[in-house]
């Protein structure tokens, strides 16, 4: 699915209530955000690299929107317009450097931590489909974006008041509760409805 290469990626953090609590953090009053490099995105079947400066990866399965024409300072109410589409995303964090470092570009920037596919879709509602995240086929998380603390167009308008967002650029809408570690070998999916299911394995 991976045509071409990001600008940018900018992720959300604790979007979800319940998963912001499930790590013990405040709920926050605005986005959260925060960049992952577009050197960290790998596309459908591609494998996601265990990184030996950590002890602790997690899967984080999100709704990913793909920006479909530049977009600065819009309003909520014309955000939409200025979506290519939606697909599946997993932000591969490093939790215990998450833990450890003041600010989380190392924790969610390693080669392969981004994960996109396996196709991008127009005209779904990005406010209310689920987000199911399995390994080696057990479900972990299961979750709906109508859970969501901000919603698509907030999002997007919150961030196009910061940055230009360019076609192509990414935004991660942030991950429901159930988040847990993975090892090598195991079989990531991530799952959203009126998208389809995008695999990665961990070596």
């Amino acid at each position: 699915m991976v045509e071409s290469w990001p600008s940018k990626i900018v992720a959300v953090g604790r979007n979800y209530v319940a998963h912001a609590r499930e790590l013990g953090h405040e709920i926050p009053v605005e986005p959260l955000i925060f960049l992952k490099p577009s050197s960290a995105v790998v596309g459908d079947g591609d494998d996601v690299v265990y990184p030996r400066q950590s002890h602790r990866v997690d899967h984080e399965a999100e709704l990913a929107v793909v920006i479909g024409r530049r977009c600065k300072d819009v309003a909520a109410a014309d955000a939409l317009a200025y979506v290519r589409g939606y697909t599946c995303a997993n932000d591969v964090t490093a939790r215990d450097l998450q833990e450890i470092d003041d600010q989380w570009t190392r924790a969610k920037g390693f080669d392969t931590f981004c994960p996109l596919g396996p196709r991008i879709v127009e005209g779904i509602d990005p406010g209310s489909v689920s987000v199911v995240a399995r390994v080696n086929g057990e479900v972990r998380q299961q979750g709906k974006t109508s859970d969501m603390l901000f919603a698509v167009p907030i999002l997007i308008a919150f961030i196009s008041g910061i940055m230009t967002l360019e076609p192509g650029d990414v935004i991660l809408t942030g991950t429901p509760p159930g988040v847990g570690p993975v090892q090598r070998g195991d079989l990531m999916e991530v799952e959203i409805e009126g998208i389809g299911v995008l695999r990665n394995r961990v070596v």
